[in-house]
């Protein structure tokens, strides 16, 4: 009998990690917001972000950054005498939790009776650009949970209230819009930074967390200028020119706000000291 050939083992698809930050997340309902005081955090917005930062982070297509604390780590930095690196990143996500209700619904007969609890909820994000402001995309995700109980001749489980129904609903909202979030920060072209130059030795910022290994060939490029559209107020960058290709050979770093890769040249040149206007990008 002929042993059926092995197959081909599949190459994983490169997945160059970008940097996004999950800023602020509010609760615009009215739900749970009468026992909270002014300098009270919202759990219901806060919960959606945590959610939020959490799928993003199990996709493992991005490297996730906190903003919304961000001054008070800056106030810490400041009390210890230390100097903060806070990573710049390619996207802004801000957002908010526009919707969100309870309902009880139940049916009673003469021998039996049932109770449904019901929880809707509506969430709204979007998408920043760090540079300009500018929000380039925008979607919605609407989520349902409900539980169900019943007795019959006075027998069976008889339904207290399930606080889970509010995860459970502001979950499922989230998941509705996630995908469409997902695919719109991978058109985000990758990019990073030329760190250093010396001779056919480049040194790139970003290393293994953001997906970069020996092999991976990149190219330095050259920023092309920006010019003022009358049209529309912002400043427009013509498009960048391929200076040189480069092959990782190593990298370094032990998190994501140190790493950064060993590369040479293979193509192209780029002058000693000059990385004013320069940057790394996946090639096409």
């Amino acid at each position: 009998m002929t042993a059926a050939p092995a197959p081909v083992p599949v190459a994983d698809a490169k997945v160059l990690k970008r940097k996004v930050a999950i800023g602020r997340f509010t609760n615009e309902t009215r739900y749970g917001k009468a026992l909270l005081t002014a300098d009270q955090i919202d759990p219901l917005g806060r919960q959606t972000s945590d959610m939020l930062s959490a799928r993003l982070v199990e996709s493992g297509k991005f490297l996730i950054f906190e903003r919304p604390d961000l001054n008070l780590l800056q106030n810490e930095q400041q009390l210890q005498g230390s100097v903060g690196n806070i990573v710049g990143v390619d996207a802004l996500i801000v957002g908010s939790l526009t919707e969100f209700g309870r309902s009880t619904e139940g049916e009673a007969g003469f021998l039996s009776n049932t109770k449904k609890q019901v929880a809707h909820a509506k969430v709204e994000i979007r998408l920043v650009d760090v540079k300009t402001g500018h929000v380039f995309f925008s979607a919605s995700g609407t989520g349902q949970a409900d539980v169900e109980n019943g007795t019959v001749m006075g027998f069976g489980n008889r339904a207290g209230y399930d606080s889970t129904l509010n995860d459970k609903a502001i979950g499922a909202a989230i998941s509705d819009v996630l995908s469409r979030v997902v695919g719109k920060l991978e058109e985000r072209p990758w990019r990073s930074d030329l760190l250093k130059v010396e001779g056919t030795t480049v040194y790139v910022s970003g290393g293994a967390r953001q997906g970069l290994k020996p092999g991976d060939r990149l190219q330095v490029m050259k920023a092309g200028d920006k010019v003022r559209s009358a049209q529309t107020g912002f400043d427009i960058e013509l498009p960048p020119t391929a200076v040189a290709d480069v092959v990782i050979d190593s990298t370094f770093g032990d998190n994501e706000t140190n790493e950064g890769s060993v590369a040479h040249v293979v193509g192209g040149g780029i002058p000693a000291g000059k990385t004013a206007g320069l940057f790394v990008a996946a090639p096409k």
